[in-house]
């Protein structure tokens, strides 16, 4: 797909990969339709990417209210006179233990990761059909591939995703309608704590920048790419958990025993 002059709906627009999303696709001269609940974080990047010449619109939303995806849909819209591609990028995530999390935290991290991206390709869909063509693009996880302790509801949302992702584009073969899934590994962004951080670290967990990340996707989009995971061994290991996840268990076992430890403190 040839970026250029595309209308794109990016959600967590303001967040880190978010942010370097939208100046990739910017210097790939789309127009861009940001979403996030920062208002001021999400000027601040307005204002840059205008100052780039991006034609940019701004819509303040706060996903975790399943009443706005209507109205979202119907904004983003009307602010170009149509949408070519959405990305589903917002997300929460939690380091921890599970029994420590409250339900109504879990919940949250249901309704933001999964249940949004899912209603805003289900108010968008009758569009792209009508047309027919639209790309949907989710961010996934690694960790929608490989349940990782300590993020439980993190991965079970990621998880959703991937598998909501190839059902959709299942159904939708012949379509005109494309849908990717891309699947970063740990990133360094504001979503992960000092204590994350500090863990992977020690344990030699490999991260990639926003901007790594973005252009993966950039690449991901423009061939239209089914399914992209981002880095090594972390792909390799996403595709052993489906085949011998008894393995990925031994593999995991001492760092799941050295993070536990950290809670204890």
């Amino acid at each position: 797909m040839i970026i250029q002059n595309k209308r794109v709906l990016l959600t967590g627009a303001s967040g880190g990969i978010g942010s370097e999303l939208a100046i990739a696709l910017a210097n790939k001269g789309a127009k861009l339709v940001l979403l996030d609940r920062d208002a001021v974080a999400l000027e601040s990047l307005a204002s840059k990417l205008t100052s780039m010449g991006a034609d940019v619109r701004q819509i303040i939303a706060d996903l975790s209210n399943t009443s706005v995806i209507a109205d979202v849909i119907d904004e983003a819209v009307a602010c170009f006179d149509g949408l070519d591609i959405l990305i589903n990028n917002a997300g929460i995530l939690d380091f921890s233990l599970y029994e420590n999390i409250s339900s109504a935290r879990i919940a949250l991290t249901m309704q933001i990761n999964t249940i949004a991206p899912m209603l805003l390709a289900n108010a968008l869909l009758p569009l792209f059909k009508r047309k027919g063509s639209g790309l949907i693009l989710n961010v996934g996880s690694t960790f929608g591939s490989i349940g990782f302790a300590h993020y439980a509801p993190y991965s079970a949302s990621k998880f959703a995703i991937r598998g909501f992702s190839q059902a959709l584009r299942r159904e939708l073969v012949g379509s005109g309608v494309s849908v990717l899934y891309v699947a970063p590994r740990a990133t360094t962004t504001s979503l992960n704590n000092d204590s994350s951080v500090d863990l992977m670290h020690k344990q030699g967990t490999k991260m990639d920048s926003p901007q790594v990340v973005a252009s993966k996707m950039i690449e991901a989009i423009e061939k239209e790419r089914a399914e992209t995971y981002i880095g090594q061994p972390e792909s390799f290991f996403a595709r052993l958990n489906a085949l011998f996840p008894k393995l990925v268990d031994m593999g995991l076992k001492a760092k799941t025993l050295e993070a536990r430890a950290l809670f204890k403190k």
